[in-house]
């Protein structure tokens, strides 16, 4: 046991018991959850939620703080005393988790509800887990509240101040130091009322299908970007880097893909986070597939360059552990990775807490789905902060640059807006 695992606020019963059940379909995942505590991970009306707490695991800041979740989750789920009738990805004993973006903060969670529900390619499931309260299938039992007004202000940089810090970076890069950076942003709002966790994640599933909507320990969001899915030997990913607004029309629209496809700075941009994949999941896998280009990912509010990358595993390395390697990526932190992690601590001027770390599940197989927490925001109560940035270059343009980020806002301000 590490320092860190001994350090680490953890509860749990020992042993857990956990049972799988078919059950007919439910229907609106979120719809189900009885009250506003809840863990979420959703793509086009499939995927998992969950509620109550059968065990927790809270970390402090340390570079091992993987290997002390995955260390916790593997004496969870080896002395679980397990009934799974259905026998698939994210069945039997699931824990959710969200890790911080910077090794030296602490706050990563991961979470074993007492419930879970779940469906996948048309089989849906209930697990319970150690008895735990709210293990059936009733709608909501607390009601779903909006909150009537929604104020704004800035975070830890003004605009102005950020653009003046992605100036900095980019006099930085052109010195030599490093090759990329990415900088991020953040924005405060204070709700009327207490913020509903599954009103943000119906408006988000809503909006954003084609992303992976997600909750986990008041972080919520809907990010595009998967980090890494694991499904017993096989692993996938998908490369995000290099971004531009939506057009107003199908003209613009098109005209603006052209652009960014023809781009040699987002073209650069992309290829060292597609480099840094490459480097973390090979020796991983032994066989790993990568696309020779990018292509384009349209999302409501931006569109994407993106790379697939599918593989083998060579051992057994679980999906959480397939995350821990591959993070930080260039896609959220820069290249070289030292240099730029110190950049960002220099720049950023705040914590990013778990925007930008590595948000998902795991089974007790192995099995499991993480992504990169953008598009997100941290909920307390009745107040949120949310997230955005982009990575800067040799060519990055500072007016350019926070035009990005105000587009990546969109997301998180329309669900607590509207």
């Amino acid at each position: 046991m590490t320092a860190q695992y001994a350090a680490a606020e953890r509860h749990a019963p020992d042993p857990l018991v956990a049972r799988t059940v078919k059950v007919s379909d439910p229907g609106d995942l979120v719809a189900c959850l009885p009250h506003p505590e809840v863990v979420a991970w959703l793509r086009g009306g499939e995927g998992l939620v969950g509620w109550g707490e059968a065990a927790r695991l809270t970390l402090p800041a340390g570079a091992d703080r993987f290997a002390a979740g995955q260390a916790w989750l593997r004496e969870l789920f080896e002395a679980a005393v397990v009934t799974d009738e259905v026998g698939l990805p994210g069945t039997g004993p699931v824990a959710f988790g969200s890790f911080t973006f910077d090794p030296a903060r602490g706050g990563s969670v991961l979470v074993v509800p007492a419930a879970v529900l779940g469906r996948q390619d048309g089989q849906a499931w209930m697990t319970t887990i150690s008895g735990g309260a709210g293990a059936g299938l009733a709608t909501a039992s607390t009601p779903v509240t909006a909150p009537a007004e929604v104020r704004w202000s800035d975070g830890s940089q003004t605009a102005p101040q950020w653009q003046n810090a992605v100036a900095a970076a980019v006099a930085r890069i052109r010195a030599g130091e490093l090759r990329k950076v990415v900088l991020t942003r953040d924005l405060h709002a204070v709700a009327s009322a207490p913020l509903d966790m599954r009103l943000l994640l119906a408006r988000l599933t809503a909006r954003h299908p084609g992303s992976y909507t997600f909750a986990c320990a008041g972080l919520t969001g809907a990010t595009p970007e998967l980090l890494v899915r694991r499904v017993g030997q096989e692993v996938s990913s998908l490369v995000l880097a290099g971004t531009v607004a939506r057009g107003g029309t199908p003209a613009e629209d098109e005209a603006l893909s052209a652009a960014l496809l023809a781009s040699a700075k987002d073209a650069e941009e992309h290829r060292y986070a597609v480099d840094s994949v490459r480097e973390a999941l090979g020796p991983l896998c032994e066989r790993l597939e990568l696309a020779a280009e990018p292509e384009l990912l349209r999302l409501p509010d931006v569109q994407h360059l993106a790379t697939p990358v599918h593989g083998t595993l060579a051992g057994d390395a679980s999906a959480l552990a397939l995350a821990a390697a591959l993070h930080p990526t260039a896609a959220v932190c820069g290249t070289p990775t030292p240099t730029a992690l110190e950049l960002i601590r220099e720049l950023e001027g705040m914590d990013r807490g778990r925007y930008t770390g590595p948000v998902g599940w795991v089974d007790g197989r192995g099995n499991g789905e993480w992504g990169i927490a953008l598009r997100c925001g941290e909920i307390a109560g009745p107040r949120a902060r949310i997230f955005a940035g982009g990575g800067i270059v040799a060519g990055s343009d500072p007016a350019a640059e926070l035009a990005e980020a105000q587009a990546k806002f969109r997301p998180m301000r329309l669900a607590l807006e509207s």
